[in-house]
Parts: C-alpha cells; sequence; structure tokens
C-alpha cells in the first residue's frame, strides 16, 4: 500500500508515519501544493496511492482545496468518486457538522486528532487496504 502524509504540523506527520510504518511505504507533505504535486507524479509514474490522509486545516492550500483538486485530476483520467484514491482527512474539530460544513463529502471518512493507530488502522482495513491488521 502507497501512502501520502499530509500535514503542516511536524509531530502529526512524524506520529501518522509511525502508525503506517509497517503497513505501509510512506511519503509526506508538508502543505497543499506539496500534496497535489506527489498525488501528480505518483500518477506520471504509474504508481498512484492508495491511501491520502489529509489535514483539513493548513496554511496556502488546505485540505479541502486539496480533496477538490485531487477528485478533478482523477475524473479527468477516467476515475469517479468513491472509486479512486481513499482519502482520510484528519482534523482537530470534533462537531460532526462543523466538519461537514468544511465541504469533505468527496472524502471517504474523517479522523479526530489525536488520532490513534487502531482507530486509524480500523478505517484502512474497513476499506480493504489492509487484509489483517494486528
Amino acid at each position: 500500500m502507497r501512502v501520502l502524509i499530509v500535514d503542516d504540523d511536524f509531530i502529526s506527520r512524524r506520529l501518522m508515519q509511525r502508525h503506517l510504518e509497517k503497513y505501509a511505504e510512506c511519503d509526506i507533505a508538508a502543505n497543499g501544493s506539496e500534496a497535489v504535486e506527489a498525488f501528480q507524479l505518483a500518477w506520471k509514474e504509474g504508481i498512484p496511492y492508495d491511501l491520502i490522509c489529509l489535514d483539513i486545516m493548513m496554511p496556502l492550500l488546505d485540505g479541502k482545496e486539496v480533496l477538490k483538486t485531487v477528485r478533478i485530476l482523477e475524473k479527468e483520467k477516467g476515475t469517479i468518486f468513491p472509486d479512486g484514491v481513499k482519502i482520510i482527512m484528519t482534523t482537530g474539530i470534533s462537531d460532526r457538522e462543523s466538519v461537514i460544513a468544511l465541504g469533505v463529502l468527496q472524502c471517504n471518512a474523517y479522523l479526530v486528532k489525536p488520532i490513534s493507530k487502531e482507530r486509524l488502522l480500523k478505517e484502512i482495513e474497513s476499506f480493504g487496504l489492509l487484509k489483517q491488521v494486528s
């Protein structure tokens, strides 16, 4: 499994990477612009990401805009949501209505920080990306 971890906070990126390093090849991006660039490069190289863990609130290009851009790029390549890369939005906002109001309807899931390894792996397993979680 190939995963792109996108978060402007170093500690959050590193924690997510540690949660996933036994299960996936992880790339990281510190902002939305890097995320879009990494996503496009992976497609160009023929090794697209299976999963993107994407922070909602980031400076410059936020997670909502990255999500929108990824879905547009996928549609241009003939892939329509919910097919394509699985996207888990991550946020510090715990109120469901507030998260939905941010426009994250084309993500596959969202998790509230701090994110536990167990919850993250359970969500990924629900996508069929993990055969067995130990």
